[in-house]
């Protein structure tokens, strides 16, 4: 009976990591996709294209936010000041960071039109476990939009920890602002700060 019990516990883990293997993608894979998915969904939907705020939050909750590392993310972000943050602190600017970063995502989400996205070749050697996926966005009107992204490899896949958007990267923008704030207010008033503005982006007209 053991030994039955070993064996199917031996087959299920296997078919566990097989499983998880077969959905690990190369990271300009992941990219490439969730920028065809998101575009699409944006182009395609009446919900979307209406404005509804419900609904464009949660495509960036269930297609984005898995393969985003919020809190790598955030803790390069607020830098140095980091590991003075109690536990607590840290939780709170999780939070607030990824808050913030759907209310970003999702108002980007609502300008998409007539946009499609090109991507460059991809060079990475197999054993790299970061790597940076670049591509244009290429709209009707205007020049191309650069717009990148750092990944890390983590045992549950590729998850982006960083995006360059027209040359500035999302994490060193924010860092300053993040710094300053906590140098002049404490990691309590950064959290405060956010929290704030990610009231006043919830209570927003959404833009259409």
């Amino acid at each position: 009976m053991k030994k039955i019990s070993q064996f199917l516990l031996s087959l299920c883990l296997g078919f566990s990591m097989l499983a998880n293997a077969q959905v690990q993608e190369a990271p300009d894979q992941l990219i490439k996709r969730l920028s065809t998915e998101i575009i699409d969904a944006a182009k395609t939907d009446k919900e979307i294209q209406a404005g509804n705020r419900q609904r464009i939050n949660d495509l960036v909750e269930h297609k984005v936010l898995p393969h985003v590392n919020f809190d790598r993310m955030t803790s390069l972000a607020v830098g140095k000041n980091w590991r003075a943050a109690t536990p607590e602190q840290q939780k709170q600017l999780i939070n607030e960071f990824r808050t913030l970063l759907i209310h970003t995502y999702s108002g980007a989400i609502t300008q998409i039109r007539d946009q499609k996205v090109e991507f460059k070749p991809f060079r990475a050697a197999p054993d790299d476990t970061e790597v940076e996926v670049k591509s244009m966005v290429i709209q009707t009107r205007g020049e191309p939009l650069q717009l990148s992204y750092r990944l890390e490899k983590t045992a549950n896949g590729w998850k982006i920890f960083d995006i360059n958007v027209l040359g500035a990267w999302l994490v060193e923008t924010y860092k300053g602002s993040f710094t300053a704030e906590v140098n002049k207010n404490g990691v309590d008033g950064l959290i405060k700060t956010l929290i704030e503005k990610n009231k006043k982006l919830a209570a927003a007209p959404v833009k259409k």
